[in-house]
């Protein structure tokens, strides 16, 4: 036997197999990698091996542990990543109102399409509103008196008090629409919308329903921010405190809050304004009333700043709720809208464009409508092209390239309709309403074409008064220059 793979213990074989032995002498055991034991001459076995074992496994040690340390810093990370980013959307949405230049679009917008509108309807506004039109005074009272709309229409029933209804709708559409008093505003911009509307339902073309609900989105927003007259105003009230001007107390806000107060006051003891549920518009003019008295409360005699922090914290987050209702609003108006089209006969078959076109109503232009329902082809492609933009739309809002596209689309067909059809309120509210999807930077660059354009057309009207003669003044006359001043006589006196 050969000492070779002896182990001292007696086992032949260290792994305790027997194999039998014959003439040949068995072969030689290879050393087993994790035997740490001496041989019987007290020397290591296979030291070159055990050497390059003992490097693989502290290798493969490092390596196990480099890989769970990787491990619990990626699951790390990508906790506080979550956690980063929730903290982020948490300080966007309560540090800021969002869409600043989208809320004043908004605003110009419908508080534009309603002015218009009322400016093109006021010789027809008796028959539309009034009341002696064909929605009588009986019929409309029977119907608030079953769903509880606002209307101030319903206070009297006289011509007078229906002109100054519909003065004061015209007058808070002009006044919101230049951004005075936007808060104040946009709560008078509703009455007057809900009046006039509530009073007679059936009057319109599918843009009021749009303005009568954006006229209540338009309340809780903070649509003032930009491009308006109260954004001058705090400009040049900060800049003149940075100069170390005195800026003097708003008086004009007091004053309005008060007047309208005592009005809210006198309603409701006179018992117009209806209860309904948990009180109904009762509660919100009361609501809206005493919040604007607490913002400014808050802003004129707070010792410390948080009062206003908190106030304007809670105004961010209301104003980009109603921001994100009014784009998921606009989304459903289009979905609802090419959806329900999908369903008809003629859309399926391209042919539906085909027929408002023939209509006496809706057609303004009848050569036009002609000459544009003289192609199949065009007829064809623009009755899918509604659908498939329509239905299309509110999946591309993540897409900004596509969403632009079909954005662009949607307003050049709304402008087509104002057009072609004769529907340009509905057409102007749904462009207003669009615009709540348009890129800043877009909005920005329109807003500097107007300043230079307003810029522009100052300096020419400065420089055309400039230029106007004016009358001279006559020096006083004295007998030494009126002797100078005379040219001297030719000829004979008489």
């Amino acid at each position: 036997m050969s000492d070779l793979g002896h182990d001292p213990t007696g086992n032949p074989d260290p792994l305790g197999n027997h194999e039998p032995t014959g003439d040949r002498d068995p072969k030689p055991t290879p050393p087993d990698n994790h035997d740490r034991g001496p041989n019987p001459a007290g020397v290591p076995a296979s030291t070159p091996d055990h050497h390059r074992t003992s490097t693989l496994s502290r290798d493969r040690t490092r390596t196990l542990g480099r890989e769970r340390l990787a491990g619990r810093i990626s699951r790390f990370d990508r906790s506080h990543r979550v956690d980063r980013t929730l903290a982020h959307a948490i300080t966007r949405v309560t540090g800021e109102a969002l869409g600043p230049y989208q809320s004043a679009v908004i605003r110009i917008g419908f508080a534009a399409t309603w002015l218009l509108f009322l400016l093109r309807e006021f010789p027809h506004r008796e028959e539309l509103y009034g009341p002696d039109g064909p929605w009588s005074w009986d019929l409309a009272q029977q119907l608030i008196a079953s769903n509880h709309a606002f209307t101030a229409l319903m206070w009297a029933d006289g011509q007078v008090w229906f002109g100054i209804v519909y003065a004061f709708a015209v007058l808070s559409s002009f006044l919101l629409m230049l951004g005075w008093r936007t808060r104040t505003m946009s709560v008078l911009f509703m009455v007057g919308v809900l009046s006039l509307q509530n009073r007679s339902i059936f009057m319109g073309d599918g843009g009021d329903n749009v303005i009568h609900l954006m006229a209540i989105y338009l309340v809780l927003t903070r649509c003032g921010q930009v491009w308006s007259l109260d954004e001058r105003r705090e400009r040049r009230a900060r800049d003149a405190c940075a100069r170390g001007a005195w800026v003097g107390p708003d008086r004009a806000g007091p004053v309005l809050w008060t007047v309208l107060g005592l009005v809210l006051a006198a309603a409701t003891l006179a018992g117009k304004i209806d209860g309904g549920f948990l009180g109904g518009w009762r509660t919100i003019y009361w609501g809206l009333w005493a919040v604007q008295g607490l913002w400014w409360l808050a802003g004129r005699y707070g010792r410390s700043v948080q009062p206003r922090i908190l106030l304007d914290v809670v105004a961010n987050l209301v104003h980009n709720a109603a921001l994100f209702v009014i784009m998921a609003e606009a989304c459903l108006i289009y979905a609802t809208a090419g959806w329900y089209k999908i369903q008809g006969t003629r859309w399926q078959d391209g042919t539906a464009v085909y027929y408002p076109l023939h209509l006496d109503y809706f057609s303004p232009w009848p050569a036009l409508s002609d000459l544009l329902s003289a192609s199949g082809t065009l007829m064809l492609l623009v009755t899918y092209g509604t659908v498939i933009v329509q239905v299309a739309f509110p999946f591309t809002l993540f897409n900004r390239r596509v969403k632009n596209v079909l954005l662009a689309a949607m307003i050049t067909e709304h402008a087509v309709i104002a057009v072609v059809l004769g529907l340009p309120f509905f057409s102007l509210a749904m462009i207003a309403a669009d615009a709540v999807f348009l890129p800043t930077s877009f909005l920005r660059r329109v807003g500097g074409w107007a300043a230079r354009a307003r810029g522009r057309l100052f300096s020419r009207l400065g420089r055309t008064l400039r230029t106007v003669p004016r009358p001279r003044k006559e020096p006083e006359r004295t007998p030494e220059t009126a002797e100078r001043a005379e040219p001297p006589h030719v000829g004979f006196t008489a």
